[in-house]
């Protein structure tokens, strides 16, 4: 199966899981919102939990209502980053952003309501135990809150009215928080749902966040914004530094399909069963949005 298929196909279960939850859910405009916010996308974050895990012996059956609580924390950062208070955003995937199709106070409680769901689905029976449960809720609490996503939105909010731009150290730091963080859960779920060391998989998947954040500069200057489904270019206008604007052009790309290589050598020790995660991280830098 090629790549982009298995990514579909996966993309698919994800889908067809967090429809079951908003099921369950009652009927009301803020659940609307909720299945349009988490609808779309590559679903590139719960594929990394669906194929570690069954790289290491774990049926999507078992590890699905992880890959969708990853989806579903990943669809509430992007609900709350689009808000006029934050990076103002219109437009999400080719389509408008919930704030705008519905309203402000809407999409906040939407945005709150998916990261809610998101813990409830790591609560699933199906994922094992309830110490490997809890492993994956903690897990996915670091990687959201104030040592993860929100702190790394906090530093690019505060980057904005920064006396001086931010230097390579400070913005590899920043993304390190608000991109790499959920990708690096999201990758070693896996490895906690077989009880195995995350270790390869946590290397792997902090070069893929940075190889991810570099790429997505280089589209924000280069894209197609109707291929990429959002604005471009908003990096420039707020006058806010980026990987491209420290290092140029030429030498962003060469930094992520470098960072692309050393993902996929951390991934050593899973031999040739770790070929649809290699082929990830080369998609990772090849991908047009």
């Amino acid at each position: 199966m090629s790549f982009p298929t298995l990514l579909a196909a996966d993309a698919g279960l994800i889908q067809a899981r967090l429809k079951a939850a908003f099921a369950e859910l009652p009927d009301q405009p803020v659940i609307y919102a909720m299945a349009y916010a988490s609808a779309g996308g590559k679903r590139l974050r719960g594929f990394l939990t669906l194929e570690s895990a069954r790289m290491l012996g774990i049926s999507p059956i078992v590890s699905i209502s992880a890959a969708a609580a990853v989806e579903s924390l990943h669809a509430y950062s992007l609900v709350h980053d689009d808000l006029p208070a934050m990076d103002n955003d219109a437009l999400r995937r080719g389509l408008p952003t919930v704030h705008i199709k519905w309203d402000e106070a809407t999409a906040i409680l939407a945005g709150d309501a998916l990261q809610t769901l998101a813990f409830e689905l790591l609560t699933d029976p199906a994922l094992g135990p309830a110490e490997m449960r809890l492993k994956l809720i903690a897990g996915l609490a670091k990687a959201s809150g104030a040592q993860g996503m929100v702190l790394g939105q906090a530093l690019d909010i505060a980057a904005e009215s920064a006396a001086s731009p931010l230097t390579l150290e400070e913005i590899t730091a920043l993304q390190a928080g608000k991109t790499g963080a959920l990708i690096r859960f999201a990758a070693e779920s896996g490895a906690i749902l077989a009880q195995q060391n995350p270790r390869p998989l946590r290397a792997y998947a902090t070069a893929l966040g940075l190889a991810f954040q570099i790429a997505d500069d280089i589209l924000d200057v280069t894209g197609d914004a109707t291929k990429a489904g959002k604005r471009l270019q908003k990096d420039a206008a707020a006058g806010k530094a980026t990987f491209v604007s420290l290092l140029g052009l030429d030498a962003a790309r060469a930094r992520a399909k470098s960072l692309v290589s050393e993902a996929c050598d951390h991934l050593a020790p899973y031999g040739a069963s770790a070929q649809n995660l290699i082929d990830c991280a080369r998609f990772t830098i090849a991908r047009e949005s």
